[in-house]
């Protein structure tokens, strides 16, 4: 559903506003005011869509291309709702790329200048920017655009009448646009999707990828056994999320298990899971073989005793599978991390 609970007129009117404040701040931007150069070249994944289009597993793909090509990136983010240990994306990026440094900061280049100026930043050679297309202070080498096959940009509207921080024709900045979840969809669907891309940025690299899960990770109590995902096949399950598209983790459990679950639960994008949620998902599970969540939020829930949890939890490690273009992109990435020029650095050297 595009709308956002707003009354059509007061939407589109809203839209309207909220178009023209976004160009006015992209006008600057593109004339290069407020713009920051560091001495390290950025590399961006971000979207045009409020909600989740699958930037963590592509911020990660991108640090295990970057690491395996003997680079050491760091990772800048705005840290949305971080608690004591950090957001969850950030708890996530610790566990599954140990030793990557990471920014989690409102003001991204203080935080980055401030990381630049310990031991630990002092190797740093590269960053990658979560969630920056919008991020346009800092300037980057490469803009990475991720579009969810499952909600066309193409049929929506700003916000707050639609789901669009930007409007489409923004894509014509970006140097390389990735179609996600692609198994959700129909081939002619992705097809369709890259072609009116191409229409609107005709340089962009494209490519498409699904999200598929590699093998999950078993907590019982303190017991963590690592199952192969048939594991859960026919199982009594209970699925629970709070992220910003839950319908493609919640179709990928039922595809999984291969039989209705238990129950499904899917809490607002970034839920503390405060006790009250977990006792829902408790409750639920009364009766239930196990527990399926995300990797990002399993950065909240391991925090909660062990023994509060009827069942076993199975936390699926999700990795990114190209269908195209998924070369090119990976040679596109480690171009970008090349060290800079002076021109690129904007004339000067500030960190």
């Amino acid at each position: 559903m595009l709308g956002r609970g707003v009354l059509a007129p007061l939407g589109a009117l809203a839209s309207a506003i909220y178009g023209k404040v976004i160009a006015s701040r992209n006008a600057a931007f593109d004339a290069g005011r407020g713009v920051v150069h560091l001495d390290r070249p950025v590399i961006s994944v971000g979207n045009l869509s409020v909600g989740g289009t699958g930037k963590t597993p592509m911020v990660v793909h991108a640090l295990g291309l970057l690491r395996d090509a003997g680079k050491k990136p760091c990772v800048a983010m705005r840290g949305f709702r971080a608690g004591p240990d950090g957001s969850d994306e950030a708890a996530l990026y610790r566990r599954v790329r140990a030793g990557v440094p990471i920014v989690a900061r409102p003001d991204r280049v203080e935080g980055l200048i401030e990381l630049f100026a310990t031991s630990e930043g002092e190797g740093v050679d590269c960053i990658v920017l979560d969630d920056g297309f919008q991020h346009r202070r800092l300037a980057r080498q490469l803009d990475i655009v991720l579009l969810d096959a499952t909600r066309s940009v193409f049929l929506d509207r700003l916000l707050p009448a639609g789901w669009l921080r930007e409007p489409v024709s923004s894509l014509a900045r970006a140097q390389a646009v990735v179609v996600t979840h692609a198994e959700r969809v129909a081939a002619r669907v992705v097809d369709d999707m890259l072609r009116r891309v191409r229409e609107v940025s005709p340089n962009a690299l494209l490519a498409s990828a699904r999200h598929e899960w590699l093998d999950l990770r078993v907590h019982h109590g303190h017991d963590v056994q690592v199952r192969a995902v048939d594991w859960l096949r026919s199982k009594r399950v209970v699925a629970a999320c709070a992220i910003g598209n839950s319908e493609a983790f919640l179709a990928q459990t039922r595809e999984t298990v291969g039989r209705d679950l238990v129950a499904s639960i899917a809490l607002r994008d970034h839920d503390p899971f405060n006790a009250a949620s977990v006792a829902r998902i408790t409750k639920a599970a009364d009766k239930s073989d196990v527990i399926v969540v995300t990797e990002k939020d399993w950065s909240k829930l391991s925090k909660v005793p062990a023994e509060t949890w009827p069942c076993a939890i199975a936390v699926p490690r999700l990795g990114v599978q190209f269908e195209r273009g998924g070369g090119e992109l990976a040679a596109a990435i480690a171009k970008a991390a090349h060290p800079l020029t002076l021109d690129e650095m904007g004339g000067t050297s500030e960190t």
